[in-house]
């Protein structure tokens, strides 16, 4: 290999105290030679380090002759070693008995003999027949190979008496989950979007609410109880005139009653009062149609019969011009601009939960809907400060009312828990009397 140029050596380094003195004094000779050690082993075939053990060595299997024969000269081996080392292509003859039997001239493959307490299955046979009575009883005999159609030791199931074999048909239906659970809820809107589970509340229901949030938020509320106590007091005196009605009605005497009443005493008596004037007896009695008045009703009844139909198709043709002219309608609609459809989502998925307008038949279950809670503060109420404020409201029933809207849950009824009546009684004791003996 090249002498490798190396810097001149330092001997003497007096102060190695600054960045150019580390520069300038060191020696990188070490460094140098093992970088050009490795561009010599590139050159060669590669780095011997990254090289596997298979490339770098190889496996002798057959040995050096030359070698073999000076290692004979000097040991040279015994005459049994050479017998036993020859091996000859020709099998070795089977000195075994055989049976004398002529065959073909094919030998047959001699099967395996089996070691252990093996039996043959002629000999199983043949010792099954002298232990159970040989073929006699050959019937009585349990065959173990196939599968057995009694197990003893299977649960037993109920006796049934056989006169009652009849209720077996009629067996009792597998209770199956409805078609409807696996079906999506549907919301109670009417526009049939589903409430969002935590509603974004009012402005006025802060705490501390700017002035006009606060007031119409309160003259909203304030409108809708005072329409709610309008209906209310309609309904209390629509009520109370039924009921007025109702008594008066009962208070009046029956003139009927007692008319009929009196006509049957004097029909007992004898004396029918019958109708001054006898109508029924001087009308026509009907008598029976004319073949040309029956078809004359005939016609008439086609008559009327093509004008229905006529009315029909023409109420189907109107609603078919109707129904073109919504298609039309729905199209306009849709010709917005995205933008402002979103829009109109968002406002109304964030609006509150009493004022969207619930579906009438859409409901799930017979209880109504519980009302929304009554979120408002007066202003002697109102706190300037988180400190003062109280919690109200119960954060379940707002829930609940949520799950019933979105049509998760069924409206129920508050459970009504009645006191058990309790009689009180007094016992007499003087009154148990003991007979002696």
């Amino acid at each position: 290999m090249a002498e490798v140029l190396c810097a001149p050596a330092q001997h003497k380094q007096p102060s190695r105290k600054g960045k150019r003195a580390w520069r300038k004094n060191i020696d990188i000779s070490e460094v140098n030679e093992g970088l050009e050690e490795v561009r010599d082993q590139l050159i060669q075939g590669g780095v011997v380090s990254e090289k596997a053990a298979a490339d770098l060595f190889i496996a002798d299997t057959e040995g050096d002759e030359v070698i073999q024969k000076s290692y004979f000269k000097t040991n040279k081996p015994l005459k049994s070693d050479e017998i036993l080392a020859q091996r000859s292509s020709v099998p070795a003859l089977d000195t075994r008995k055989r049976k004398s039997i002529l065959t073909d001239g094919i030998i047959e493959l001699r099967q395996k003999k089996l070691k252990g307490d093996y039996v043959k299955p002629k000999e199983l046979e043949r010792l099954r027949n002298i232990a159970y009575g040989g073929e006699k009883i050959q019937k009585d005999v349990i065959n173990t190979t196939e599968q057995p159609s009694y197990d003893p030791w299977a649960p037993e199931g109920p006796l049934r008496d056989p006169q009652f074999s009849f209720l077996d048909k009629h067996k009792p239906k597998p209770v199956r989950e409805p078609k409807t659970l696996r079906h999506a809820p549907l919301s109670l809107a009417a526009n049939g979007k589903s409430f969002p589970a935590v509603q974004k509340p009012d402005a006025g229901r802060s705490y501390n609410p700017d002035f006009h949030d606060w007031f119409s938020l309160l003259e909203r509320e304030g409108t809708k109880e005072v329409s709610a106590e309008e209906k209310r007091l309609n309904d209390a005196a629509i009520e109370a005139e039924r009921m007025a009605r109702a008594q008066a009605i009962a208070a009046e005497p029956d003139l009927e009653s007692a008319a009929e009443d009196s006509t049957w005493e004097s029909e007992w008596e004898g004396i029918q009062s019958g109708p001054e004037d006898e109508e029924w007896m001087r009308q026509k009695r009907p008598e029976r149609k004319t073949p040309a008045q029956r078809n004359k009703a005939i016609r008439r009844k086609e008559e009327e019969r093509r004008l229905k139909h006529e009315r029909k198709r023409k109420e189907k043709e109107r609603q078919m011009e109707r129904m073109k002219e919504l298609i039309r309608e729905a199209r306009e609609r849709d010709a917005k601009s995205k933008e402002v459809i979103k829009f109109e989502e968002s406002v109304s998925s964030d609006g509150d939960e009493g004022e969207v307008e619930l579906h009438k038949r859409r409901r799930f279950g017979n209880a109504k809907i519980p009302e929304a809670s009554l979120e408002v503060v007066l202003a002697d109420e109102l706190q300037d400060s988180l400190r003062l404020l109280k919690p109200e409201g119960n954060l379940l029933r707002d829930r609940y009312r949520n799950l019933v809207l979105n049509g998760k849950l069924e409206a129920r009824r508050a459970a009504q828990h009645k006191k058990p009546m309790r009689t009180a009684t007094e016992k007499w004791s003087y009154k148990d009397w003991k007979i002696p003996k």
